[in-house]
């Protein structure tokens, strides 16, 4: 009996083991469509044949690289985008969160095998004369016929082993849940990273842009001065009123006020580059240098494209495959739970003979439960899943129309800015001639002072718009990058042995 009874244990196991791949319950995982246009509307010939200081790759260029900001051919940017990398403490939070999520796939998959415990015991005890029906354990008082109650100690050596066979893949599904959960949040490191390198970006060429607004102001500063002695020396003379003198130094006076001003926006970009560089900004500092704008060639390949090189868009996908593993998860909750227990060991009286073969006590059998009555319960459970499972394949879908959005908008931005810039340059341009004129009118005594001031209003104005539109030009270059993956690729994810290894897997990049 008792062989028979091992061999129908052992043949149970193998009829599990073949199971366990066989019988998972749930909706196989299929990756939802979504749709992607054939080209890029903002990149037609006709769009760019009068573009100037912004060249359009062409689709057949090489794909973007990891180090995209190396084609800005900017040192400092370089040296700065490399800091990031390391001490960026949101890219850091984001590395533990993948970390965490390894961990949970390792747990999942500990529920593959059996628990083995042991409870090793030494017990001293006395039996209670109650348990004899008060017999006397004098050991032979006037009653007659009584015995003694002595105690004993039992030694004990219990080895429990249990074991719930996956017969319909819930610990499968779990995997698979953790592992799509543990892919997404690499995916989110990804994205936390790029996005780090673009503000990274973005805020340098702030920070340039300011330093040239300086320069012009100062410039500006400059030949403001020199008019207001020239006024002056007019005014000494005869030549000029004293109100001229007084247009000359107030306009003086509040375009130094404007260039002191713009000490505030470069110290916040300052302080927030510091913040990105995992830096107190007491300790950040960068040295002045004005914008050299040179947007790139930004290789911007094919719509479709855009599906496997923004990691934002594969983390929705991998929650949506999580959310399909639920699915299966809660199904699986329909079906009985088998249980094989096993417990062996050695128990005795006596320590001498504790590990006698005599000693050995064992006993093996499956268990069964099922769930008869929940109200419910199972099915309202699943059909929260499969209502989690729509909304992570709504919100895919809708990340991926953000993602052509974003990248129509900036191809949109750089190919109106281009045409701004060089509307703009001829404006200013055109002030210059005009304060030219102005300025040889007044010297000649045919205009008043004040058409001086209102020429030299409207250069300064031109020229700090013609800045700013290099500023939003570069801006534009490096969200573009952005709004194209950077450089990432859904080939960087972390497979699932990756994630699931017990060695700290490489950095995800």
């Amino acid at each position: 009996m008792r062989r028979t009874f091992v061999r129908l244990a052992i043949a149970l196991l193998a009829v599990c083991s073949a199971l366990l791949t066989g019988c998972t319950v749930g909706p196989k995982y299929v990756r939802p469509s979504a749709s992607a246009p054939p080209a890029y509307k903002e990149l037609t010939p006709e769009n760019f044949k009068d573009t100037d200081g912004w060249k359009v790759s062409q689709p057949g260029d090489a794909t973007l690289r990891a180090n995209w900001w190396e084609m800005f051919n900017d040192p400092q940017l370089n040296a700065l985008e490399e800091q990031v990398n390391i001490s960026n403490q949101n890219i850091a939070a984001a590395a533990a969160n993948f970390l965490a999520a390894r961990a949970l796939v390792r747990q999942a998959r500990a529920q593959y095998y059996p628990t083995i415990t042991v409870n090793p015991g030494i017990t001293n005890q006395r039996p209670s004369s109650g348990q004899f029906g008060g017999v006397s354990t004098t050991g032979g008082g006037s009653s007659g016929g009584g015995f003694a109650l002595s105690s004993f100690t039992d030694y004990s050596l219990p080895f429990d082993a249990s074991w719930v066979p996956d017969l319909w893949g819930r610990v499968r599904n779990t995997v698979l849940s953790n592992v799509a959960a543990a892919q997404a949040n690499a995916a989110d490191l990804a994205n936390v990273r790029l996005t780090a390198q673009t503000e990274v970006a973005v805020d340098y060429f702030e920070i340039r842009t300011q330093d040239a607004l300086k320069q012009l102001f100062d410039q500006t500063v400059a030949a403001y001065q020199d008019s207001l002695e020239l006024t002056q020396i007019q005014f000494n003379a005869g030549i000029a009123a004293d109100e001229a003198v007084a247009q000359a130094e107030t306009q003086l006076e509040a375009t130094q006020a404007q260039d002191t001003d713009l000490g505030i926006s470069r110290a916040l970009f300052e302080h927030a580059m510091a913040v990105l560089l995992g830096q107190p900004a007491s300790t950040f500092s960068l040295p002045s240098e004005p914008l050299q704008a040179n947007p790139p060639a930004i290789p911007f390949g094919i719509p479709s494209q855009i599906l496997e090189r923004r990691p934002d868009v594969a983390a929705a996908e991998r929650l949506v495959a999580q959310a399909n593993a639920q699915i299966g998860l809660a199904t699986a909750a329909y079906y009985p739970t088998v249980t094989l227990s096993a417990t062996a060991g050695f128990s005795n009286t006596s320590i001498a003979t504790w590990f006698a073969w005599p000693s050995r006590f064992w006993s093996v059998g499956p268990t069964l439960a099922e769930t008869l009555f929940e109200g419910g319960l199972r099915r309202a459970t699943v059909q929260q899943f499969r209502a989690l499972y729509d909304r992570g394949v709504a919100d895919y879908r809708q990340t991926v129309l953000t993602a052509f959005q974003q990248v129509e908008d900036n191809l949109a931005s750089l190919r109106i800015l281009s045409r701004e810039i060089q509307q703009q340059d001829t404006a200013v341009t055109s002030a210059q001639r005009n304060l030219q004129a102005a300025t040889q009118r007044y010297r000649a005594g045919i205009d008043p002072y004040l058409n001086v001031i209102t020429a030299q209003t409207t250069l300064l104005t031109n020229q700090q718009t013609a800045v700013n539109l290099r500023r939003a030009q570069m801006t534009a270059s490096v969200q573009l990058v952005e709004a194209l993956g950077g450089g990432w690729d859904v080939a960087q994810l972390p497979s699932t042995r990756d994630v699931s290894q017990m060695t700290p897997a490489a950095p995800v990049k």
